[in-house]
């Protein structure tokens, strides 16, 4: 089958995404990833064809208030369908689509007749077990968590609005609104898998039939590579190191960062590794290492914790190395990632950046270093972790789309 991924935002909302299309393309699926011109060396490196969406996510975060925020998202996501749309070929046979590029995607697959599997990284639907993932991490009981769920929903499709009409125009389709379509395939009981674990998020109750959570499907990289030698020679000098980095958070923050983890790991007693990211974290010494980008599976094995931003991708890489966790969560979905990791047992309290201090993050890096029931959580989690096949899930899905 001729598989069309479509996914767009950062690092963590694409790396995925290669593996799950990897895993597909190994099964003798005809696989392309349809994401940010940055990421062509990524999907390239995966052995995934390479299709350029025109928009970058981070244009979006510029924007300083609310109303600001909203316009600037709502060009991202025109762009993005206009993208998608000169991005899909007639001779593709299946979308497989992220939570970001689902709402243009259904157009697409309504104008071409083609099917689609919606793939999120993040819980989206309406629960009255916890409130939406966006929206911070207090609890508004069952009905107040649904319906806040639902006017989540409401303010994505106003979001879409533009994007969603001036698809449909192109595409010969009759208008319809953002919401209108979601209805339509919430009626007819569309899949959606999640690519998170269950041992994690367990999969609420309250859910329809077809929202399944199937476990992560993992960013790809060679199965025959190696850190760099310098990093080697660095773990094997002294005690495993913390590993610090936000992803592509706080940025032009580097310096003011990077001074701050040197202090605690230093007041802490512990060596650390910094991922430099878009913050341009950098510091130097016997007792701290900067790195470029470097695969989680492979690194996080080799440290004592992790200290990131808690976005999905990277808390479940910690998870998933057994490793224990200070979450420094920043915007987004962060806040509801990093409460898992401590309702988990994984992390201590999360420590917000906005509120990070050298003296706070010590305190933290002590806690999740010294006391053994950080480890002991975050190593059940990961055996639960090793049992599941997310990727294997969504090619059983695919397969079974092909047979019928």
């Amino acid at each position: 089958m001729r598989v069309l991924i479509a996914a767009a935002g950062s690092y963590g909302d694409v790396a995925p995404y290669t593996g799950l299309g990897a895993r597909l393309r190994a099964a003798g699926h005809e696989v392309s990833l349809a994401t940010h011109e940055s990421f062509a060396p990524l999907v390239r490196g995966a052995g995934l064809g390479f299709r350029p969406l025109p928009a970058d996510a981070h244009a979006s975060g510029a924007a300083a208030g609310r109303r600001e925020l909203m316009r600037a998202a709502g060009a991202f996501v025109r762009d993005l369908g206009a993208g998608l749309a000169d991005a899909f070929d007639d001779g593709d046979e299946l979308l497989v689509l992220s939570a970001t590029t689902a709402p243009p995607g259904w157009q697409l697959a309504e104008a071409f007749d083609v099917p689609t599997i919606d793939a999120y990284l993040q819980p989206t639907h309406p629960t009255g077990e916890f409130a939406p993932v966006v929206s911070g991490t207090r609890s508004l009981g069952r009905w107040g968590n649904r319906a806040l769920g639902r006017f989540s929903l409401r303010m994505v499709d106003r979001v879409y609005a533009d994007s969603v009409r001036d698809l449909r125009s192109r595409l010969g389709l009759a208008a319809a609104t953002p919401a209108a379509v979601r209805a339509r395939r919430e009626r007819a009981g569309l899949p959606v898998l999640h690519g998170f674990s269950p041992a994690v998020v367990p999969r609420p109750a309250d859910w329809r039939a077809g929202l399944d959570v199937v476990g992560n499907w993992w960013p790809h990289h060679d199965p025959d590579g190696h850190l760099p030698t310098r990093v080697e020679d660095f773990l094997a000098a002294g005690r495993p190191p913390v590993f610090v980095g936000f992803g592509s958070m706080a940025a032009g923050e580097g310096e003011r960062l990077a001074e701050l983890a040197v202090a605690a790991l230093r007041r802490a007693g512990l060596r650390g590794v910094l991922q430099s990211g878009r913050a341009g974290l950098e510091a130097s010494g016997d007792d701290v290492l900067t790195v470029g980008e470097l695969p989680h599976a492979l690194l996080f094995p080799r440290m004592a914790a992790v200290v990131h931003h808690a976005g999905a991708g990277t808390t479940a890489a910690g998870l998933r190395a057994g490793v224990p966790a200070v979450p420094v969560p920043v915007t987004a979905d962060q806040p509801f990632w990093a409460a898992r990791l401590t309702a988990l047992g994984a992390a201590p309290a999360a420590v917000p950046l906005r509120a990070l201090t050298a003296e706070r993050l010590a305190d933290a890096l002590t806690r999740a270093v010294h006391e053994p029931a950080y480890a002991c959580a975050a190593l059940a989690v990961s055996r639960s972790m090793a049992a599941e096949d997310g990727a294997g899930r969504v090619l059983g899905a695919v397969e079974r789309l092909g047979r019928g």
